[in-house]
């Protein structure tokens, strides 16, 4: 098959779940035969066009900043529109696959689709609705039915959780009509990477975006402190709320309990991992939760929140973490209860490794092949 990604954010380039999924997905559909493209902007230096891990990768448009005073660029999603479709027309694909958020560039593959007869699917990571509000303020009633009109264009689907399926359906879109086939995780090569020695009781790990509530996660650790003082918490990730999380875990007094890391290669990533008690993730709005499942395979409970848009909730139960109010005292009770008890810890290692073998990258690229076939 000739299969075309969408997605403005190219991995390595940029690091988060959608772009990871495509990577991963991408590279192994390219070993099994298929020709495999991804459009996205050009992140990478040289050629607009160039050859990754058996893909073949085009930019359609210069770099430009994916976030504006830390919400997703509408101009950035709008440029990165208008520049696809001459390349998407340009070419007979047997499959597009879009992913919806940013929403503008599934029109331009729906557009092409149609001039080249060509399928297109959108993949769903997240559901925002009323979500919008929070996020725009009375703006974000237009951001709510541009996702309304982008979950109408097409007959195919592809959910990532369960929860973002049902959201789908609550935007009229028929359940039959709607695959689930979550992210996944590389098992193998996480299974042979050694622990960093570089050891801590708390990790997290991710984008810096105010959804994250890193800044609830550091008000937790302060809670913490209080009865465990050389508590170590190590924070990995970049973004728009990093300047201010650092002056917030300063003002807290956490300068000794806090490090701060950018993105890093992702074996030290799994490595720092390996070497934490507890992965938290305060996320209130989560697509799936990968690094969820990566802690999983390292043998690392985890501790989330409950939220109405945070997915990960579906994948942690009382078996392999916690699931906590958003509330700083309770999260910092909940990594109090799991650090100091070892044994604990030690059974929800179990079968934290036990739930990750439902997520190998294999699997899940083997059931979209599948899909696309169809």
């Amino acid at each position: 098959m000739r299969i075309a990604f969408v997605y403005d954010a190219v991995y390595p380039w940029v690091k988060g779940g959608a772009e990871k999924r495509i990577y991963e997905v991408g590279k192994r559909l390219a070993e099994q035969g298929n020709e495999v493209h991804v459009f996205g902007v050009k992140w990478w230096d040289g050629s607009d066009q160039m050859q990754y891990e058996g893909m073949t990768l085009h930019g359609v448009c210069a770099p430009m900043e994916l976030y504006v005073n830390g919400r997703r660029s509408i101009t950035e999603a709008i440029i990165f529109a208008l520049k696809l479709f001459p390349y998407l027309v340009r070419e007979k694909f047997d499959l597009i696959d879009a992913s919806a958020f940013p929403y503008f560039s599934c029109f331009s593959a729906k557009l092409a689709s149609i001039i080249r007869r060509t399928p297109v699917v959108i993949t769903w990571h997240e559901v925002w609705g009323d979500y919008w509000y929070e996020y725009m303020g009375s703006p974000g009633f237009f951001g709510k039915q541009v996702e309304y009109i982008v979950s109408k264009i097409v007959s195919n689907y592809i959910a990532v959780s369960n929860m973002t399926k049902n959201r789908l359906e609550l935007l009229g879109v028929n359940g039959n009509k709607i695959h689930i086939v979550p992210n996944g995780i590389d098992l193998k090569r996480i299974s042979i990477i050694p622990p960093s020695p570089d050891e801590c009781d708390i990790i997290f790990v991710g984008r810096l975006i105010r959804e994250k509530n890193v800044d609830v996660l550091l008000e937790a650790v302060a809670h913490v402190r209080e009865t465990m003082p050389g508590v170590k918490c190590h924070i990995i990730g970049d973004g728009p709320e990093k300047e201010k999380l650092i002056e917030l875990a300063f003002k807290l007094g956490l300068s000794q309990n806090v490090r701060f890391f950018e993105f890093i290669e992702y074996d030290e990533v799994i490595a720092k991992i390996k070497s934490s008690k507890i992965l938290v993730l305060p996320s209130s709005r989560e697509g799936f939760g990968i690094v969820v499942i990566e802690a999983f395979a390292c043998g690392v409970p985890v501790i989330t929140v409950k939220s109405p848009g945070n997915a990960a909730c579906e994948l942690v139960n009382e078996k392999t973490g916690m699931v906590m109010n958003l509330e700083a005292a309770e999260i910092g009770s909940a990594i109090c209860s799991l650090v100091k008890d070892a044994s604990h810890r030690e059974r929800m290692a179990g079968a934290a490794k036990n739930e990750a073998e439902k997520y190998d990258w294999d699997a899940i690229a083997g059931k979209l092949s599948c899909i696309y076939k169809q």
